[in-house]
């Protein structure tokens, strides 16, 4: 079974209206494979997803960067899912590494927002990844097979999630792990999947990659058979992010 395409661009904690404007003109301006090629999805700033949702082009999803891990309450700087719901926002992102590193979010506290928004309807794009230490130490696939464990025990229906692998030493650095080095870690990553889920589940989930990927790499990652899309960082807020858009062909005439 094919698995379709999907490019997730992150912006990040950036952006003010003119310039959250500008990004959403220039991706509705856009020409890109058709919805049945690749899956677009952006995720602004929390203050930004209904603006960008009220100008975004239809065939594009709007998600955001992250959620609470329980229902609403007395929590003071949080989102529920019940509020990204109420917007009508599909996707979230959860356990991006740098909420890992910077705010100490631990594997079950990842899990337990995982669990929590898919219980709310919301679909799920689910960060692992290890760090230069890590990767150097040889523990990339001891680091990620936990983290993805730790999530997988809660998901019923992989339909709703993206696997997102993100090496944390190739986030905004310039530096990118080889198709080589992205390929290994997916083919490990669905492995696991099949060993621990199923080999349906295996198959069908698609597993992205992020860490610094551009317009000029993104081909060459791409046409590896176990990398189905990306989760962009800097350049989805660029005009290039377009371009990373348009490499789905490269599986699609595959």
């Amino acid at each position: 079974m094919a698995r379709k395409f999907f490019v997730g661009g992150n912006w990040k904690c950036n952006g003010t209206v003119e310039q959250v404007k500008k990004i959403v003109t220039v991706l509705n301006e856009a020409e890109v494979p058709p919805e049945e090629v690749v899956d677009v999805v952006v995720s602004p700033p929390f203050v930004f997803l209904s603006l960008v949702k009220s100008l975004l082009r239809s065939d594009f999803q709007v998600a955001a960067q992250n959620c609470w891990a329980r229902k609403g309450g007395a929590f003071t700087g949080e989102v529920s899912a019940e509020m990204l719901v109420n917007l009508g926002i599909p996707w979230v992102i959860l356990g991006h590494s740098e909420r890992r590193l910077l705010l100490g979010e631990t594997n079950e506290f990842v899990g337990d927002k995982v669990a929590y928004a898919l219980s709310q309807g919301l679909k799920v794009i689910a960060c692992v990844g290890e760090t230069l230490e890590q990767r150097e130490s040889g523990s990339t696939m001891d680091i990620v097979a936990a983290q993805t464990k730790a999530i997988a025990g809660w998901i019923s229906d992989w339909n709703n999630v993206v696997l997102a692998y993100e090496p944390v030493w190739a986030i905004g650095t310039g530096k990118v792990a080889t198709p080589t080095q992205a390929q290994e870690v997916h083919t490990a990553l669905r492995k696991l999947l099949h060993d621990n889920v199923s080999p349906e589940v295996a198959a069908s989930t698609r597993i992205i990659y992020g860490g610094s990927v551009n317009g000029a790499n993104c081909k060459e990652l791409a046409a590896q058979p176990d990398v189905d899309g990306f989760l962009v960082g800097g350049a989805s807020l660029k005009p290039e992010f377009v371009d990373i858009i348009k490499s789905a062909t490269v599986k699609s005439s595959a």
